[in-house]
C-alpha cells in the first residue's frame, strides 16, 4: 500500500508497524486486522497498526503479571537506572517524536517539540529521581505503615498528547514497581511505537511494559475488565471514564481517571488585562483547543468587558492556521473529521442560542485540505448555556461578564467539571482567596507556570485520583499496616 507521508516527515519504517510489544518482544497479533492512521492536516493515509483483540490483551496482561514479582522486588536504585536509560533513549529520539506527533496529530512542530515531547521528557526525568527514593514508611503506634506497588496496570491513553499522557502513567507506575499494559489511542498510535523502540533499546525487563494498540470498544474494554488488571488508569472523556468504572466495579478494581474540563479564567477588575487576555487566549487555543485543562470560559468584570473583547479579537487574529511544518503556523487541524464536525456543531448551537460572535465562526476561512476549524470567540455567553457547560475540545472561547467577585466564583463553579482554572489580579492575596474558593483541581494565579511535580487531577466529573509527582506515584501503591 502506498502511504502518503514522505520519509522526511515520518521516520521510516514507522509507517508499517504490524506487531505488538509483549513480554519484551515484537510479536504478531492474534488477528490480521489493521487500523489506518491519518494525517489530519491533509486527510491522507500515513500508517497502519494492528487492531488488537481480547486475545492480545490476555497475552499482554499475562506477560505483565509474570514480570511483576521481579520488577516489584527490584531496588529503587535498579528501577531508577532503568528509567534513566529509557530517558536517554527517548531523548535521542526527540526529533523523530516531534515530527511524528506533528504528522499524526497535526500539532505545529514548535508545539510538538517544546510541549508534546519536552514535557514528557521532563516528567520521566523527574521520575528517575522519584524512583531512586526509598519507599515512604511511617510508624503509627505499634503499626508500621508501608507502601507497596499495586500490581498490573492497564493504561488507556488519549490522542491529544500522545506521549505526555502515556508518560504521566508509565513513569509513576514503573517507579512504584508496577508493570503495565498500554493501549494508546487508535488516532495517534505511531508515537507509542517510537516509545517502545526506546523501551527495547533501554532493555527494560521483559513484560514490564507491553503495547497493545486497538480501539476502545475492543482493546480498551478488554483491558478495563480484565480480571488480572489491578488498576485501570484512564485519560479521556467523562462518558468513557464512567464506563471504565462500571467494568472495574465487577471485580472491585482500582481506577484512576483524568477526564473532561470546562475551566474558568477569572479576570478581576484590577488585573493586567492585556497580559491576562493574551495568556488566556493562548491557553484556550493550545493544541487547537484540544486540551482538557484549556481555560475555555473567560470571565471578565463588567467595567472592563468591552476592552477585553477588543483585546481578545486582536489576539485571536494572530493565530494562523496551516501546515504544522510551516514555522508561521500557530494552530494545526483538529485530529479527525469527526472531531472537526463535532466542534462545528458546538459553534452552530452557540449561534442558535444567541451568543455574539466576536471572531472566527462557520464562515471564517480555513485551509482547503485537512480538518481545520477557525479559532472562534463568543461574547455574552449565558453561564447555563451549552457552550458554557459542555466541553468543546476545539478552538472555541466563551466570554462571560460578571458584576462582582462572588458572581465570578459562582459562575466558575457552575460546572459539572473541576479540572483547572485561573485567577488574575494585581492583589495576589485577593487572587489566592478566589483560587481557594474555586472547586477545581488546579488554579494558576497571574499566569504562573505549570509544575510537573504538583498533583494533577480534578474535582467532580473531571476524574478520580491524581497524576504527577509524589501524589501521582502514590496512586500506584497499596497501603499495608504491619502491627509489631
Amino acid at each position: 500500500m502506498d502511504l502518503a507521508a514522505p520519509p522526511s516527515l515520518l521516520p521510516d519504517p514507522l509507517r508499517l508497524r504490524r506487531h505488538l510489544h509483549v513480554g519484551g518482544e515484537w510479536t504478531p497479533p492474534a488477528d490480521t486486522g489493521l487500523i489506518d492512521v491519518e494525517n489530519p492536516s491533509t486527510g491522507e493515509l500515513i500508517g497502519q497498526v494492528p487492531a488488537g483483540t481480547p486475545a492480545d490483551v490476555d497475552r499482554a496482561v499475562a506477560a505483565a503479571r509474570t514480570a511483576f514479582p521481579g520488577w516489584s522486588a527490584a531496588t529503587p536504585a535498579e528501577r531508577s537506572a532503568h528509567l534513566d536509560r529509557l530517558h536517554a533513549a527517548l531523548t535521542a529520539r526527540a526529533d523523530d517524536l516531534a515530527r511524528t506527533i506533528a504528522v499524526e496529530l497535526g500539532a505545529p512542530l514548535k508545539l510538538a517539540t517544546r510541549v508534546q515531547v519536552g514535557l514528557p521528557l521532563t516528567v520521566l526525568r523527574d521520575h528517575v529521581a522519584l524512583a531512586a527514593r526509598a519507599p515512604v514508611e511511617e510508624s503509627i503506634g505499634n503499626s508500621l505503615v508501608v507502601r507497596e506497588p499495586i500490581g498490573v496496570v492497564g493504561a488507556i491513553t488519549p490522542w491529544n498528547y500522545p506521549l505526555h499522557q502515556v508518560m504521566a502513567k508509565l513513569a509513576p507506575a514503573l517507579a512504584a514497581g508496577c508493570t503495565v499494559v498500554l493501549k494508546p489511542s487508535e488516532l495517534t498510535p505511531l508515537t507509542a511505537y517510537l516509545l517502545f523502540d526506546a523501551v527495547t533499546e533501554a532493555a527494560l525487563p521483559p513484560g514490564v511494559l507491553n503495547l497493545v494498540p486497538g480501539t476502545g470498544p475492543v482493546v480498551g474494554e478488554a483491558l478495563a475488565g480484565h480480571p488480572d488488571v489491578d488498576l485501570v488508569s484512564f485519560t479521556g472523556s467523562t462518558a468513557t471514564g464512567a464506563r471504565i468504572m462500571r467494568l472495574a466495579a465487577d471485580r472491585i478494581a482500582r481506577v484512576a481517571l483524568e477526564l473532561g474540563g470546562k475551566s474558568a479564567n477569572v479576570i478581576l477588575p484590577d488585573a493586567d488585562l492585556a497580559t491576562a487576555v493574551k495568556v488566556g487566549v493562548g491557553n484556550a487555543l493550545l493544541n487547537s483547543g484540544q486540551t482538557c485543562t484549556a481555560w475555555t470560559r473567560m470571565l471578565v468584570h463588567n467595567d472592563r468587558y468591552d476592552e477585553a473583547l477588543h483585546l481578545i479579537a486582536e489576539a485571536v487574529a494572530g493565530y494562523r492556521l496551516g501546515d504544522p511544518f510551516d514555522s508561521g503556523t500557530r494552530l494545526g487541524p483538529l485530529v479527525s473529521a469527526a472531531q472537526a464536525e463535532r466542534v462545528r456543531g458546538h459553534i452552530a448551537r452557540a449561534l442558535a442560542d444567541g451568543a455574539r460572535l466576536v471572531a472566527g465562526g462557520p464562515e471564517a476561512p480555513v485551509p482547503t485540505r485537512g480538518h481545520f476549524v477557525a479559532p472562534t470567540v463568543f461574547a455574552d455567553v449565558h453561564p447555563d448555556s451549552a457552550l458554557a457547560q459542555q466541553e468543546v475540545f476545539g478552538p472555541v472561547l466563551a466570554v462571560i461578564p460578571f458584576a462582582d467577585t462572588d458572581e465570578a466564583v459562582a459562575i466558575a463553579n457552575n460546572s459539572k467539571y473541576g479540572l483547572a482554572g485561573a485567577v488574575w489580579s494585581a492583589d495576589t492575596d485577593a487572587a489566592l482567596a478566589v483560587a481557594r474558593r474555586l472547586r477545581t483541581g488546579a488554579v494558576d494565579i497571574n499566569g504562573a507556570p505549570f509544575n510537573p511535580l504538583a498533583p494533577f487531577g480534578g474535582y467532580k466529573q473531571s476524574g478520580l485520583g491524581r497524576e504527577l509527582g509524589v501524589h501521582g506515584l502514590a496512586e500506584f501503591c497499596e497501603l499495608k499496616a504491619i502491627q509489631r
